[in-house]
């Protein structure tokens, strides 16, 4: 009968050098080990492994009895009378229950000085350390701009008015993979055009990298809207804007769909400006938004490998290119127009040309010069 292959390689091991003691474990010994081994419990500790001391844990088990989760707090049991979850009345009560809530929170607000932010209480002292780290340094900034301001007898810079008056927002997209001549085509195409124009463009456009262009200005014309308040000229602020309304209305005094008509001092004017390439333009609102600058910027190149014959491999340096966008107003193309309108009509007033300018007459001589 044939040894199996690892009995085998002990035995000729065995046979080549001296042999090893071999001591089987008994299982009285094997049941020692696991029971009194090195790893157990020493006879002199007081206390169990299990119960052992632990700081974090009792100190959180504290803070969850003073102030316990909304979450682990028992829910309320449905009463006789109750709305069920599929009333139609049940958003009617959600919205007396936000709207007695938020009474609720403005009242406690206006007594203390800690504000409430999703059903927290905010302590404002604790927020500035975030907020203002550096209160000395904030401070001389401060000191140095207003001694700037007395120098100056409180007038600004024309780009200071300017930074003040206009918006502006700068956007850079990621970089994408397309070269400098293909996106540098689609900068050009977009430039000087309205966002909502561009967009359009973009949308019907055949070139591949145009959808990606198209993903980049609608996400630019969202982030200049809500962190530049850029584009809401003709929206007007509500008081209660998001908050529920306390009573719901009457249908007796619910709105006609027909809008009425607004005041005239609130409706502007189409005003038609020339740009600077000489083209008409008809400005209808002036906080539309418009891309002023588009260019690219060249990114870094990939390697992607080009298998040949014979075994042979070459890599391609394939591209990458960002795209960076401007954004203002049409107010900033109205004041552009206008200055220089004022530029072109100051040359004008002050070269005027006379018929008989007055300057020296020359090549008068008293022979003849040919």
């Amino acid at each position: 009968m044939s040894v199996a292959a690892p009995a085998r390689r002990i035995v000729c091991r065995n046979l080549l050098g001296p042999s090893l003691p071999f001591r089987p474990l008994n299982s009285h010994q094997q049941r020692r080990t696991a029971i009194f081994g090195s790893g157990g419990k020493k006879a002199d500790d007081p206390q169990p492994t299990g119960q052992r001391a632990n700081p974090v844990l009792e100190e959180f088990e504290r803070e969850s009895e003073t102030n316990p989760v909304e979450s682990q707090q028992p829910q309320q049991r449905p009463q006789a009378g109750d709305l069920s979850a599929s009333s139609i009345f049940e958003d009617d009560r959600r919205a007396q229950e936000l709207t007695e809530r938020y009474d609720a929170e403005d009242a406690k607000a206006a007594d203390g000085d800690t504000t409430q932010t999703g059903g927290r209480e905010r302590n404002p002292a604790n927020m500035q350390q975030v907020l203002d780290p550096d209160p000395r340094g904030r401070e001389r900034w401060d000191r140095r701009k207003v001694i700037q301001l007395v120098r100056k007898g409180g007038r600004l810079t024309k780009q200071q008015l300017v930074k003040r008056t206009e918006r502006e927002h700068v956007l850079r997209t990621h970089n994408l993979k397309t070269s400098v001549k293909k996106l540098g085509m689609v900068a050009r195409q977009i430039a000087g055009k309205t966002i909502d124009d561009a967009i359009t463009q973009m949308r019907f456009s055949k070139k591949k990298i145009a959808q990606d262009v198209l993903q980049q200005l609608q996400y630019a014309r969202d982030e200049a809207v809500v962190m530049r308040g850029m584009g809401l000229g003709t929206v007007k602020p509500e008081e209660n804007a998001g908050k529920p309304s306390k009573a719901l209305p009457s249908p007796s005094s619910v709105a006609p769909t027909t809008p009425a008509p607004s005041d005239p001092q609130d409706v502007t004017t189409p005003v038609q400006i020339q740009l600077k390439d000489g083209k008409r333009h008809k400005i209808s609102d002036p906080s539309t938004i418009y891309i002023d600058q588009a260019w690219v910027g060249r990114g870094p190149f990939g390697r992607l490998p080009d298998y040949r014959a014979r075994g042979q491999v070459n890599y391609m340096r394939t591209p990458w290119t960002s795209l960076s966008v401007v954004l203002k107003e049409e107010k900033t193309r109205i004041r552009l127009h206008e200055e220089r309108e004022e530029k072109r009509k100051k040359a004008v007033r002050e070269n005027v040309w006379t018929h008989l300018p007055d300057r020296p007459v020359q090549w008068q001589r008293q022979w003849y010069t040919f």
